[in-house]
This record gives structure tokens, sequence and C-alpha cells, in this order.
């Protein structure tokens, strides 16, 4: 079976470039064709309010927007130098996010640049990247979940999702997009599960990080847009839900339904977890 990480071209691989310290990089002018923009200025707007994006989250705006001179084709089938910008993926991401909604594929972008960033982000975490096995790397993932569906519960409730019964249709739609239609009750049945099972303890490493993706995006945008009413808020959790198994599949990854089920719980590693805590620290007494 295919993986997430083992990701096919998709255009924005396409149009990464590498500087001569091994450090990837987007174009402006690309990305801006990338994105559907023929106007460079228009394009350039919406650049300046990443900056400001940028700046407003406490990064330094030289570490990710670098003005460079590009050699850009003319007509003639010459080159002549221009002013552009090289961009990292942050940068890309913050763009995105602040570029034509109503194009398709800003859309993708949005979701592309905000999985890379995400996973850029776990991957520079020291304690992940020292982590060597499956069930490390799902203990790790399952906590990660539990710590930000707390977030998640909080900008829905703020969205006006109250109860426990409305929340659990909110976060269904949320399985619905990225499962491809199937509900919590679905997934539980297809992975051979008792009913008293949370289906988060009996996933792979790469289905929890689906999933953290779409918690953590579907908290963003119900924060971003100020989406207000359960109606809304589920509509959006099942819109992000979609874009990241749209994704998935742009990726040349494996959907989440199709993934295997691991054969020993999440709750069933930690408890083991504890067991060996429990036993080295008994010899050191």
């Amino acid at each position: 079976m295919k993986d997430i990480t083992k990701i096919k071209k998709t255009i924005f691989e396409k149009i990464k470039q590498t500087n001569e310290y091994g450090q990837e990089f987007w174009s402006v002018r690309q990305l801006a064709k990338a994105l559907d923009y023929d106007d460079l200025r228009n394009f350039l707007n919406v650049v300046e309010k990443a900056k400001e994006s940028c700046k407003n989250s406490g990064f330094d705006i030289a570490d990710h927007f670098v003005d460079i001179t590009e050699m850009v084709p003319l007509g003639s089938g010459a080159e002549r130098a221009m002013p552009s910008i090289a961009l990292s993926r942050y940068a890309c991401y913050l763009i995105v996010q602040n570029a034509d909604p109503s194009k398709e594929i800003v859309a993708l972008g949005q979701t592309y640049f905000a999985y890379q960033t995400r996973k850029q982000e776990i991957q520079e975490q020291k304690r992940f990247e020292e982590l060597t096995t499956e069930d490390e790397k799902r203990l790790f993932l399952r906590r990660e979940m539990r710590e930000h569906n707390k977030q998640l519960v909080e900008a829905a409730k703020n969205a006006g999702v109250i109860d426990p019964l409305d929340y659990a249709i909110f976060q269904n739609h949320g399985y619905m997009g990225l499962y491809g239609g199937m509900t919590a009750k679905d997934i539980q049945r297809r992975k051979k599960l008792k009913e008293k099972d949370n289906i988060l303890d009996h996933m792979g490493s790469t289905e929890l990080a689906a999933n953290l993706f779409r918690a953590t995006q579907a908290e963003e945008k119900l924060k971003r847009d100020n989406i207000k009413g359960k109606d809304n808020a589920n509509k959006t959790h099942f819109e992000v839900g979609k874009k990241v198994r749209k994704t998935i599949e742009e990726l040349g990854g494996t959907m989440p339904e199709e993934l295997p089920t691991p054969e020993k719980s999440v709750k069933e590693i930690e408890k083991k977890e504890k067991k060996v805590k429990r036993l080295s620290a008994k010899k050191k007494k």
C-alpha cells in the first residue's frame, strides 16, 4: 500500500526549488502562475498581506520572504533578469491563506501547504524525530490528537455547537468528509471494533496524522472565518475533511479507510509503556 508520506509530484512540488545551502523555496512568479494569477501586481498585493500575517505571528519577514533576481523567459526565447521573491514553505502557506478562495487551485494550495507546514512542525520537534517505532509514533500522535481535540471542542463551542449530541454530529461531519461519507460508527464497524472502542485508539500513525491535520485545520478555519451556527460549523468541518481527503489523493496516498488497523490499540501500548516505566523505577531504587 502507498503511504501518505510517499508523495507524488504535485504542481507545488514541481515548482519547488533548492538553493545552494540545500534549503527549499518557491519563486513568487512561479507560485503566482500556479495559483492562476495572470497579473503579478495583483498577486503581490496578496504577498503583502501574507507578510503582515507573518509579522503579526511574531516571525521575521526576512526569514520567509527574500528578495532575489530571477531570469524570466521572454516571448522571443531570450531571458531577462527580473526582481522576484524567494518564499519559504511557511510564506507560501500564508500567501494561499490570503489568496482568492474562489479559485479551486487556491483551495488545494491551502490544504497542501497547511499539511506540509504541519508535517514540518512535527518533524522539527526533537521528540518526534527521535521516535523510531510505529508504536512510539502512534503514542505521540494520539496524544497530540487529544490536545487538539480539546481546542476543536472550544472552537466548535464558540461557533454554537454546545450540546454533546450536537458535538458528536459535528465530529461525524469531519469524519464523513475525510472518509468519503463514512461516520464514526461506519469506521468502527469497518475496523471490526467494539461499540465502546475509540476509533482513534485503533489507527496507525499515517491515519492519525491525517485526522490530526483535519482537526487542526477545522479549528483554524472556524476561528479564522468566525463561523457561527451549528449547521455552518458542521458544513465547515465536512469541507475541511473533504479537502484533506482530496489532498491525500493528489499526493498519491492511501485513503484513510483503506489503511490497515493495528493489532494493538494505543491504550494497550500506553499500558505497556507505564509497566516498563514502573519496572525501570524499581530497578533504580
